[in-house]
């Protein structure tokens, strides 16, 4: 799979330069996956939002290849601390607060540290075009705005013995209707070994399209790890942690036998309910076949040698 480049962004409604949307960020300085599998149907996305960022001028990719809607973008979420239909996400997210925020970062660190939402802005903002593929086999291209996890762990100095990344979302079943749920393991919980938490495509998204996160997709600051499934990009974080042993994440506890740790995407294993070998593309009404490692294998391969890539479930 040739490697996404700027142009692989939605067609209907492009995101502002980069320029533009760090100024206004600065300004602003405030502001994954089922148990139930998509067995094989076509999702559909649900209704327009109401705001929308400003209008493209590409139709376009550089392949002729229409990409995702920011509809789709905006309103098809997988985000279970608001509910399990992804098209009730966003209504029931509308109203969620992200200012003020802040995540801690502790563990086995020299310098632990408490950033807020100023800090994390103060990072300089790239804008990273990735492929999502969910584990439901369906996938988007997003314009994600951010910038790479390792600097802020850079600033915390993690320990020679820390070996694993531990994420944790907030908590607020009032705002969060979906953690009244008791079939799950609240809050939700993502891991990631050190080496891949400090890998340069792994970042801490702030906006996407332009302008800051909406609450259905994460906000204010998410992860997003582009060759892992989906539900490993975790939402709305709180605090990170540095740890020694492996951390055990939300759906690794509630379904053992179906969710791992690592979750690279890879179309040779399948899920045990359904095959990964394609993906939908939100919008375009066809399937494509997946990629190991979702095309990021020239850069990230290395990680994994010498693994059993059969085990990843």
């Amino acid at each position: 799979m040739p490697k996404i480049s700027p142009s692989d962004i939605t067609p209907e409604h492009a995101y502002l330069s980069r320029r533009s949307f760090m100024a206004g960020m600065g300004a602003l300085l405030v502001s994954s996956v089922a148990l139930s599998a998509c067995g094989g149907q076509d999702p559909t996305p649900g209704p327009a939002p109401a705001t929308m960022p400003p209008s493209p001028s590409a139709n376009t990719d550089e392949l002729g290849q229409r990409l995702t809607s920011y509809e789709a973008v905006s309103n098809y979420n997988n985000f279970y601390e608001f509910s399990l239909r992804k098209e009730d996400v966003a209504r029931l997210a509308r109203d969620f607060k992200t200012s003020p925020w802040t995540v801690e970062v502790a563990g086995l660190v020299h310098n632990p540290k408490t950033f807020g939402l100023e800090d994390l802005l103060a990072f300089t903002q790239e804008e990273r075009v990735y492929r999502l593929r969910c584990v439901e086999a369906w996938s988007m291209v997003i314009p994600w705005l951010g910038f790479p996890l390792a600097r802020l762990l850079k600033e915390v100095e993690p320990m020679t013995k820390a070996r694993y990344v531990r994420f944790e979302t907030l908590y607020d079943p009032e705002q969060m209707p979906g953690q009244k749920s008791p079939f799950y393991g609240w809050p939700y919980v993502e891991g990631l070994r050190l080496d891949e938490a400090m890998h340069e495509l792994t970042i801490l998204a702030t906006g996407l399209y332009g302008s800051p996160l909406l609450p259905q997709n994460g906000a204010p600051v998410r992860l997003v790890v582009p060759w892992k499934y989906g539900f490993k990009s975790i939402k709305s974080i709180v605090r990170i942690e540095l740890v020694e042993e492996m951390p055990v994440s939300l759906w690794m506890a509630s379904a053992p036998r179906e969710y791992g740790f690592f979750a690279n995407v890879n179309p040779e294993v399948s899920h045990p309910r359904w095959s990964q070998a394609t993906e939908r593309l939100i919008g375009e009404g066809k399937r494509i076949r997946t990629t190991l490692f979702n095309g990021y294998g020239e850069q990230v391969a290395h990680l994994y040698e010498g693994m059993d890539l059969s085990q990843w479930y």
